[in-house]
């Protein structure tokens, strides 16, 4: 089994497209996809939804989803083409309350993609990729926290030559680490693709899915 996650330094950049389309161009790894959602107080876990409730049954939950138009991150991933896809849902710092859960669930998978970063507070994944664009000032402290441990940094074309206006954020962190550009409203591309594919195939039983998808 391999654990692929997808992290990024802000809302919008482009995660969830990143985490469907990897889905999307390796069908053949029938992926189990996880996206983990922290809230802050004033927003329920069990939805999502404004909410002044601070008890201690709404600190995690963790739902399957099973319809692929639904419209939600978590059905992007089914109408991607992921065998199973889970939302899970804690208040910022809980993450650990919901791990024994989604250790299960992650045993339970073929191959998983987990769209997070504070999950790499948790896991070793075989492959971690985080999304930079160089126009969005805002760099989560979870973002920050991981960056040296990205395998590939995927950067939003046109901003690869911006100064980003990130504070503590050292240029040194990222200079060797391998980046590929992306760009809506596909962010992806057949170089990252590859190099996604690449990496997995350290992993014996991903180097089988493989030879058996082109055979």
């Amino acid at each position: 089994m391999a654990i692929v996650v997808v992290g990024g330094h802000s809302r919008s950049v482009g995660k969830t497209s990143v985490t469907a389309a990897i889905i999307a161009r390796l069908p053949q790894l029938q992926w189990t996809a996880f996206k983990i959602t922290q809230f802050g107080h004033g927003f329920c876990t069990a939805n999502g939804e404004p909410c002044d409730c601070q008890t201690d049954e709404h600190t995690v939950a963790i739902s399957e989803e099973r319809n692929a138009t639904s419209g939600t991150d978590s059905a992007r991933y089914l109408a991607a083409g992921a065998v199973r896809s889970f939302w899970v849902r804690t208040r910022i710092g809980n993450l650990a309350i919901a791990m024994p859960r989604l250790r299960k669930e992650l045993a339970a998978a073929e191959n998983a993609i987990v769209e997070s970063n504070s999950i790499m507070g948790f896991l070793r994944p075989d492959l971690y990729l985080s999304v930079l664009d160089r126009g969005t000032a805002d760099f989560k402290d979870s973002a920050r926290l991981f960056l040296n441990r990205a395998d590939a940094l995927l950067v939003h074309q046109g901003s690869e030559d911006l100064v980003p206006q990130w504070r503590g954020v050292s240029s040194r962190l990222t200079d060797a680490i391998p980046r590929f550009p992306i760009a809506p409203p596909k962010y992806m591309s057949d170089a990252v693709i590859a190099f996604v594919r690449d990496r997995l195939r350290t992993d014996p039983l991903v180097q089988e899915l493989n030879t058996i998808s082109q055979s």
